[in-house]
């Protein structure tokens, strides 16, 4: 197989097989046999002239004289091997978010069945207790948004793009497809998943691992560790006890009371910096037009990315943004709100969404405290809560009062898709005043860049607070150990080493190499 880069075709067109050979041939002169997608991505910079950037893996007649030009290269298949290993213990894996699945998948495949620790629920029974608390308000702080099968990253868009650059990434996404997810996730420069697709993936990796020889206990927190000898011997779950030379903590960056248990039995950690904001909604078809213009009737749901870098030295930035998408409620603790955006495959939903965010960090805390940044946090939405007027509800703003700093009395744009509910605020009373005007100055120069952005209707939904972990669990660059406690594995986003799910599960895999090691 040959690999070519750069090729462009009009995103008007259907990229079947045939025209893709039919493309090749002319600009190659030469018979293509077969040809498949290997990398595909949209170029929207000239709304008149909007194409597909394609790169190819192809076979074709007289492959040697092809490989002499220099937009043609020979396809060097990357192998990823998961090495068997015998040991005379069972490896703990706590969380089965994509770090600690992807740990906990790896363990069983060479041999050792782990034994994983989820302090939520199922992935069906999370759903079912998600969609009670979206319908009645009525939370479940052990299982909900975020604490479950498959983590947090379950109730999202289930985006796999990533800013590493790692060979693992390219196992990743073939399992994730072996186990249920999209095909066109190997191909797509922006890959997806989908909440609904998500959660079908997630069982199937664990009944694969149940099925090595793992377990896989639900309901199970762990609240307590045994060390001996300055290793670690068992993790704690309530009475029971799980004996372990061995444990991967893939916590979730929501594991607050876990990461106060592990601050008092003085594991090294510190302070790190995160961000806080809010949703924003447009309708799907604006962002639509203003990401492709006429080419917008030919392709899927648009999505954007923003940034600005302001004068305090702070970063105002879109995250995590959900085209057909819905604003979710994320809480997990009692009396406070907590939103994320979510979207099916299909990107369907008449709303676009995504996070407005601002950089906070230390300065911000006024605390050395590793755990101040939690406190910082829970204060937002807390305070978010007691805006909504209780139930969960969430404040919301329409974005040009926002921008105007005037309360929203009644909202004028589109309707805003969080549940249970939504109530006007003004978000003057929510955030303090310097990380109000720095969202606002964020806002204003989004909507320079994407016209409208910070008016046509937006609606504004607070508060978004668990972007990523506030602290980081120190561990060795070269062990991936803790710096305090030998085979304590601090693993993936909530330990402060991934920013979404592909990054978390290459940690996770990480992390079980070195246990097999």
């Amino acid at each position: 197989m040959l690999r070519i880069r750069n090729i462009k075709i009009s995103a008007s067109k259907e990229l079947r097989e045939e025209l893709l050979k039919e493309v090749l041939s002319k600009k190659l002169k030469t018979n293509i046999k077969t040809v498949k997608i290997f990398r595909k991505s949209i170029d929207a910079r000239k709304k008149t002239d909007v194409y597909y950037n394609l790169t190819l893996d192809f076979s074709a007649e007289n492959e040697e004289k092809l490989l002499k030009r220099k937009e043609i290269s020979p396809v060097k298949e990357l192998s990823y091997v998961i090495k068997k290993a015998k040991a005379d213990f069972r490896p703990v894996v706590v969380g089965f978010g994509p770090g600690g699945f992807m740990a906990g998948l790896y363990l069983a495949e060479a041999g050792l069945k782990p034994v994983i620790l989820e302090r939520g629920g199922r992935a069906d029974v999370r759903k079912a207790k998600a969609e009670n608390f979206f319908k009645t308000g009525i939370l479940d702080s052990e299982c909900n948004v975020q604490f479950g099968e498959g983590g947090a990253g379950t109730f999202s868009d289930g985006k796999l793009n990533t800013g590493i650059n790692d060979p693992r990434i390219s196992f990743v996404l073939k399992e994730f497809v072996k186990f249920g997810a999209p095909e066109e996730i190997l191909y797509s420069a922006k890959p997806h998943v989908g909440t609904d697709r998500l959660i079908k993936m997630v069982q199937n990796i664990r009944k694969r691992i149940e099925g090595l020889g793992g377990e896989v206990h639900f309901n199970t927190k762990a609240t307590a560790i045994e060390t001996k000898n300055g290793k670690i011997s068992a993790v704690l779950c309530g009475d029971e006890v799980f004996p372990t030379r061995a444990a991967v903590f893939a916590l979730g960056h929501s594991a607050r009371d876990t990461f106060k248990f592990l601050y008092d039995v003085n594991l090294p950690m510190e302070q790190k910096s995160f961000s806080v904001g809010f949703r924003i909604e447009h309708s799907q078809e604006f962002i639509n037009k203003a990401q492709y213009g006429s080419f917008a009737k030919y392709l899927p749901a648009a999505d954007y990315k923003l940034f600005t870098h302001l004068e305090d030295g702070r970063g105002v930035y879109t995250f995590c943004m959900c085209p057909g998408g819905f604003v979710v409620g994320a809480a997990s603790e009692d009396g406070g709100v907590v939103t994320n955006g979510m979207s099916n495959f299909r990107r369907e939903g008449k709303n676009a969404n995504s996070a407005v965010l601002v950089s906070v960090g230390s300065s911000d805390f006024k605390s050395e405290n590793p755990l101040a940044g939690i406190e910082f946090q829970r204060s937002l939405e807390r305070r978010a809560f007691e805006l909504g007027g209780g139930g969960y509800f969430a404040p919301t703003q329409n974005a040009s009062d926002f921008l105007k700093g005037k309360p929203t009395n009644r909202l004028s744009g589109i309707t805003p898709t969080y549940k249970p509910g939504t109530a006007a605020a003004d978000f003057r009373e929510l955030f303090p005043d310097y990380l109000y005007k720095a969202l606002q100055q964020g806002l204003l120069a989004f909507d320079r860049k994407i016209k409208g952005f910070g008016g046509n209707g937006a609606v504004l939904t607070a508060v978004e607070s668990r972007s990523s972990s506030p602290l980081r669990i120190l561990r060795d660059r070269e062990s991936l150990e803790s710096t305090g406690l030998r085979g304590f594995y601090p693993c993936g986003e909530g330990a402060g080493y991934a920013g979404g799910i592909m990054s978390a599960a290459v940690d996770g895999l990480k992390c079980a190499e070195k246990i097999v090691e």
